[in-house]
């Protein structure tokens, strides 16, 4: 019945893994079907290769690590699943990150909207890079290289550098997990885990039906005699562990002479805020709203526009500079004195500026348009001047918190 039900599922081809993930992602999506019609088809596809498919890999390396032992049809099929997983959890990462709103930014650093700080401190990238490459190529090493030209020390090196990957892909998982969109996030580095396990696993029953009589001799009777010793492959696991502290050591010796600190493997994930293993509180993040004056006081240099303080729009903290202020008191005075005026304004304001506020993505573009605003902001302030009798204080309590208003 387990070797049936193993020829079922793995056997047949990687094509009707895709065709299991597209078949559930349409189910998923019958009961929308309903209402969108043929629209639900691409639902269900989009569901099917983007979302059901991606954990139905994490299930199949899941088992793969406790079949195939002896099966060397299915081990050359697992070996495809990894290398569809590997390429498709990149891929699938870069497509999935900027619908986060991660950016490449550290905790002290003030954000916008929902954005939020990067998972790895900044400086600490190139430590957690170097470990995780150094894991993948001890993956590489020991999954490409036949057994037979591989002497024991160096597949336990091998596994000490995957051992180290998987120390990254852990952290990496704790850091970001969380019951919403950042699960999709943990997925690639679960399965590199998954991955890992099962190539070792496979590796240590492989030299032990191998069972080689002839153990390379090294010109050092040291490392001979450890050679000796790792002939029998139950002991890899626990001699790579240890072999692996050394060589994390040696790794961040060499970074540190790169610019590293000692302990960036640390702070790589403390020096972080809003993560599972942040140490560190942020700002809070500023509202950036579709009001481009708004974009403008928040997003253009300081020196050139201003800002002025902490203001409160709609319910959320905006960046205030005075021209911001000039504008809504004069839109303020629009409204009480020439509503019919107003509302067509207001109807062209909205049709136009929050379109363009989504353009205003850099401080030299937040610039251009606060020059450009210029002559009417002094327009505006004329305008204040002449038709109200106290125009500093209205311009004063612009974007102040109710409760503030009348103090």
């Amino acid at each position: 019945m387990k070797e049936m039900l193993k020829k079922i599922w793995f056997g047949r081809s990687i094509r009707h893994s895709v065709l299991y993930a597209l078949v559930l992602g349409l189910l998923f999506s019958v009961p929308r079907a309903l209402f969108l019609g043929w629209s639900a088809l691409f639902m269900a596809l989009t569901a099917g290769i983007f979302f059901v498919y991606p954990i139905l890999l994490t299930l199949i390396n899941l088992i793969y690590i406790f079949i195939g032992k002896n099966n060397s049809q299915l081990r050359s099929l697992g070996r495809k699943f990894e290398y569809i997983t590997i390429c498709l959890g990149i891929l699938y990462t870069l497509l999935y990150l900027p619908l986060t709103n991660i950016v490449f930014a550290d905790w002290p650093e003030t954000l916008y909207n929902a954005q939020v700080q990067s998972p790895i401190w900044t400086a600490g990238v190139p430590t957690v890079a170097v470990l995780s490459l150094l894991g993948a190529a001890g993956y590489l090493a020991l999954s490409t290289i036949p057994l037979k030209k591989t002497p024991p020390l160096l597949t336990v090196l091998s596994i000490s550098a995957m051992y180290l990957g998987i120390m990254q892909c852990a952290l990496w998982t704790f850091q970001v997990f969380a019951p919403d969109w950042r699960i999709w996030l943990c997925l690639l580095p679960v399965n590199c885990i998954l991955i890992s396990i099962k190539v070792i696993r496979q590796k240590i029953n492989e030299w032990g039906e191998e069972s080689p009589q002839n153990t390379k001799i090294f010109s050092s009777p040291f490392l001979s005699r450890i050679n000796l010793w790792l002939s029998r492959s139950s002991r890899w696991p626990i001699a790579a562990f240890l072999l692996a502290w050394p060589l994390l050591g040696i790794v961040i010796a060499i970074l540190v002479l790169f610019g590293q600190q000692p302990d960036s493997l640390v702070k790589a994930w403390t020096e972080t805020s809003d993560w599972n293993l942040s140490q560190q509180i942020s700002p809070q993040n500023v509202f950036y709203d579709e009001h481009y004056l708004c974009t403008v006081a928040a997003g253009g240099h300081r020196r050139l526009v201003k800002p002025l303080r902490m203001g409160e729009r709609r319910g959320h903290p905006v960046i205030v500079n005075r021209q911001l202020c000039i504008a809504n008191a004069f839109e303020q005075v629009l409204e009480e004195r020439l509503p019919w005026l107003h509302r067509p304004i207001r109807a062209f304001y909205d049709r136009y500026g929050f379109p363009l506020a989504r353009h205003i993505r850099s401080p030299y573009a937040a610039d251009a348009i606060y020059l450009l605003m210029k002559p009417l902001e002094w327009f505006f302030l004329a305008v204040l001047y002449a038709v109200d009798v106290k125009p500093e204080n209205r311009i004063a309590v612009q974007y102040l918190p109710k409760e503030k208003r009348g103090k």
